[in-house]
């Protein structure tokens, strides 16, 4: 095959995963309905579309090029001069002196000219120390960014469980208008058919004004809260129409807290990076001791003075007799001493933050669990037979509306509790380190 040919077929590879590309993208995406969403799709977007989390992961990249700075060796210096170069020809200025020798016999006899060679050598082993140093450093900074993204995630999943809220709070409050709209239809018609006074009817009517209000409402949110997680997922990387997919309902979590300290105190990358913050404490003071050794210059010149060749060669080291690096000696040693404060800090706090999460989530848990095993259908219940009833003439219009309402109220009261038990649930999650829980 010759070098055109083999162009074009490569050039048709190209096209066409140029083509697959377009296809699977947000813009085809978008002719084809919405793009649904799961949460764990949601985190792994985010940290990999989100703006503030890409910038996060330079500092990583900055941190790798700053080592190849720090394990970089001395450049030797060179340096030439050529000394007492005559202006104007030798012989003319002064012939009694220069014996009318012509000017390239007086640059070959009476001019010096040099040209050497130094080269600074580290002593203590400066050069390891620092690329160590900054290696721990990238260490740490590794462990920073994770611990960004746990933070990430944590949003990600309160603004999808306000999705999930919102879109649950829409479709009650559509079932509820449709189901108050057939009452309105049947209010309407017994008032036709003179079974019902233009007072009580006239009062469904208002409340039917409320379920629209809900609806709207409930519109609302809905719209907000996908452009508001649109925008952490990566506002590009995100189809305009799309939805989120994944249970809204409860998640029994069964482990105890001491296991859940106990994952922490392994997986939580703040904690990882305080640990790692002592061992690049450690690190900066093996530096500083390094550069407390006086290094030594060695120095080699060839000279060339009135006709004669000559080499030199020099040595030089700073007499370490006022500064041997104390104060960054003590400097780091203190240092390390505040690492290991911050280090204990964390240490609490993730613990800390496991309790208080850990007992949110069981509030939370006993709220929710009240609401399934009992609440959520007391409120049926007595909407069912209070509308019974009403139609029926056993009951008040004013008692059965004040049924609607309370049924609305709970359903309602559940959703949000729901709600505020999965964002316990990731508050937990958060707290830990890791979204495997038990």
């Amino acid at each position: 095959m010759n070098s055109s040919a083999l162009l074009r077929k490569i050039g048709a590879h190209v096209v066409t995963a140029i083509l697959a590309c377009a296809l699977t993208g947000p813009a085809f995406a978008q002719s084809n309905g919405p793009t649904m969403i799961t949460l764990d799709e949601a985190v792994q977007m985010a940290l990999q579309h989100n703006h503030n989390m890409l910038a996060m992961v330079t500092t990583i990249q900055q941190s790798q090029a700053e080592e190849i700075t720090q394990g970089l060796r001395p450049n030797p210096s060179l340096f030439a001069d050529w000394e007492y170069l005559p202006l104007g020809s030798p012989a003319k200025q002064n012939p009694g002196i220069y014996g009318g020798q012509s000017t390239n016999d007086y640059l070959k006899n009476n001019t010096e000219g040099d040209i050497g060679l130094s080269y600074l050598i580290e002593r203590g082993g400066k050069r390891h120390a620092r690329l160590q140093a900054q290696r721990d450093i990238t260490a740490q900074t590794r462990s920073l960014v994770a611990d960004n993204g746990r933070g990430l995630t944590f949003q990600v999943a309160a603004l999808f469980y306000n999705v999930q809220l919102a879109e649950s709070t829409l479709e009650l409050a559509q079932k509820d208008l449709k189901s108050f709209q057939e009452t309105v239809d049947i209010s309407e018609h017994q008032y036709k058919a003179g079974g019902l006074s233009e007072n009580d009817y006239l009062m469904i009517k208002l409340q039917l004004l409320q379920f629209e209000s809900d609806l709207e409402q409930a519109q609302l949110a809905r719209v907000q809260a996908l452009s508001d997680l649109r925008q952490l997922l990566g506002y590009e990387s995100v189809a305009q129409n799309y939805d989120v997919a994944g249970p809204f309902e409860y998640q029994p979590v069964k482990g105890n807290l001491e296991d859940l300290q106990l994952k922490a105190l392994q997986y939580r990358p703040d904690l990882r990076a305080a640990q790692q913050g002592v061992i690049a404490a450690n690190s900066q003071l093996v530096l500083q001791k390094a550069n407390g050794k006086q290094d030594v210059t060695v120095q080699g010149n060839y000279s060339h003075v009135n006709g004669i060749n000559a080499a030199t060669l020099y040595g030089s080291i700073p007499l370490p007799i006022f500064n041997r690096n104390q104060g960054e000696i003590a400097k780091a040693r203190i240092a390390i001493t505040q690492a290991q404060e911050i280090e204990k800090a964390t240490n609490g706090q993730a613990l800390t933050d496991v309790y208080d999460a850990y007992q949110g989530l069981r509030t939370n848990d006993k709220v929710v669990s009240l609401y399934i095993s009992t609440y959520l259908d007391v409120a049926t219940r007595s909407r069912d037979i209070s509308e019974y009833a009403y139609r029926h003439g056993g009951l008040s219009l004013l008692n059965f509306l004040d049924a609607e309402r309370n049924y609305r109220a709970t359903q309602l009261a559940y959703r949000q509790a729901l709600a505020a038990y999965l964002l316990a649930l990731e508050q937990l999650r958060q707290a830990v380190g890791t979204r495997a829980l038990p």
